[in-house]
């Protein structure tokens, strides 16, 4: 049971680190430096902590990427 349990937290763990690639190539940034985009986020990360204008102002422009990507 115990096997079966961490071979389903795997499966989830791949899953969601795919999804999380997936969003690097949606941005345009495939080709970038791993270095450069563990930047923008550690930066990005900083920037919405404690800042709910600018948090709401990056959701903004995910969510309209997003639904430009479902036309």
């Amino acid at each position: 049971m115990r096997q079966a349990s961490q071979s389903e937290d795997r499966k989830k763990d791949t899953r969601e680190k795919i999804q999380l690639g997936g969003l690097i190539a949606k941005a345009g940034l495939r080709y970038e430096k791993r270095a450069l985009l563990l930047g923008l986020l550690i930066d990005a990360r900083q920037r919405i902590k404690g800042n709910e204008t600018e948090r709401a102002r990056l959701l903004a422009i995910g969510e309209t990427a997003f639904v430009h990507d479902s036309d």
